[in-house]
């Protein structure tokens, strides 16, 4: 056990303490950079409609270049009449992807904890030039000059999950400090204020990356948690959410469904925004019923909701269509589409592919379908 002990002197009626403990990294005094466009903000932003783009990890057979976002940006209906479709867009990963040695991004998926390089890596993923959210921002420029709408896109970006890789956890390869360093100090994962100050970091991070981006249709609206549940990450939540709360980022969290939750505390577990996964799409043996159950749970927990749909949509892949088309309907039946904010899981870019998919009729309407299907939500949300 680590005895810290504290000595105190009384001097002229002053008391002067020192201790064996040395000052963690970010719980310095030191003044905090603020950037102009978070001057002026007074509460977290949200999005209506956000999609989830993955991307970093080098498993991923795509390019998110502008053209990439054409379908994501804007729609053009049946009767040529366009829209923008996603006022937001939430940047994430969960493993970077790396052959035979992998580091994930939040506990239980396959690998190694990532550490600072692996974080730093991703951030500097979503801000290279041509891609990512610089891609996503010409894009926008292009459908402006169309749409006039002069509104700025939201983007959210993944806070990875401080993993604790120490003995006494699943990871035993690592050892309990092989996060790495900030300002010469390593960070021990067994403590909750190294965590913390791990995450600190990646969110000034990006925020200094988005700041030099210098982007003129997007605005920062949050971080995103990658962990799907809160067992392991419950103290120190509190803490992150603290650090963003300075300028008013969103904290989100898209929890899956499961028979023992821990989504019912998101408020007291400081998320602003919780979006909860129904898990259907996935498992054709899943009924109808789980989708009503989902909208019964997100209206009695205040919570918003996920729709989900991957590549098995199309003819040829599963043939899973319909699975899409019962979120629209339970949706529609359950009156999500005026109280609740929506994120949009669609694997990789399962949503370009369908923009593409110009052969099969069946596919072309299911396109359509779920365009408007957005647009909708867009018109009834909170009006």
């Amino acid at each position: 056990m680590d005895v810290k002990y504290t000595i105190c002197i009384i001097m002229a009626g002053v008391i002067a303490c020192s201790s064996n403990q040395e000052p963690l990294p970010g719980n310095e005094a030191e003044e905090e950079t603020t950037y102009p466009w978070e001057e002026g903000r007074t509460s977290p932003l949200s999005a209506t409609d956000m999609v989830l783009i993955y991307g970093g990890g080098a498993h991923r057979n795509v390019t998110w270049d502008k053209d990439h976002f054409i379908p994501y940006v804007s729609y053009t209906g049946r009767t040529n009449n366009e829209q923008s479709l996603f006022d937001g867009f939430l940047f994430l990963e969960i493993t970077n992807g790396k052959p035979g040695a992998p580091r994930i991004f939040a506990t239980g998926y396959y690998g190694e904890p990532a550490g600072k390089t692996e974080w730093k890596a991703l951030a500097d993923y979503y801000f290279q030039s041509g891609i990512a959210i610089d891609a996503l921002d010409q894009c926008i420029a292009e459908a402006e000059q169309r749409l006039h709408t002069g509104t700025k896109r939201k983007i959210v970006i993944a806070l990875p999950e401080p993993i604790t890789a120490g003995p006494n956890s699943n990871y035993t390869i690592l050892p309990v400090n092989y996060w790495g360093e900030i300002d010469g100090i390593t960070l021990d994962f067994t403590r909750d204020s190294d965590r913390i100050a791990a995450c600190k970091w990646y969110i000034d991070y990006v925020r200094q990356r988005f700041h030099e981006g210098n982007f003129q249709h997007l605005e920062l609206a949050g971080f995103y948690w990658v962990a799907e549940e809160s067992l392991h990450t419950r103290s120190i939540l509190s803490g992150v959410a603290a650090h963003l709360n300075k300028w008013k980022y969103s904290f989100n969290w898209i929890p899956y469904w499961k028979e023992t939750p821990d989504y019912y505390e998101w408020k007291s577990l400081k998320f602003n925004y919780a979006y909860l996964q129904p898990n259907y799409f996935f498992n054709e043996s899943i009924p109808y019923s789980r989708l009503t159950a989902v909208c019964s749970v997100a209206r009695q927990y205040d919570m918003d909701l996920e729709l989900e749909f991957d590549t098995r949509v199309f003819v040829n892949n599963g043939n899973r269509g319909y699975r899409l088309r019962d979120y629209m309907q339970a949706f529609r039946d359950n009156n999500v589409l005026s109280a609740k904010r929506i994120a949009y899981y669609q694997e990789t870019d399962a949503l370009y592919r369908l923009y593409h998919a110009a052969n099969v009729q069946q596919e072309v309407d299911l396109f359509h379908d779920f365009c408007a299907f957005v647009i909708d939500h867009q018109s009834l949300y909170e009006k």
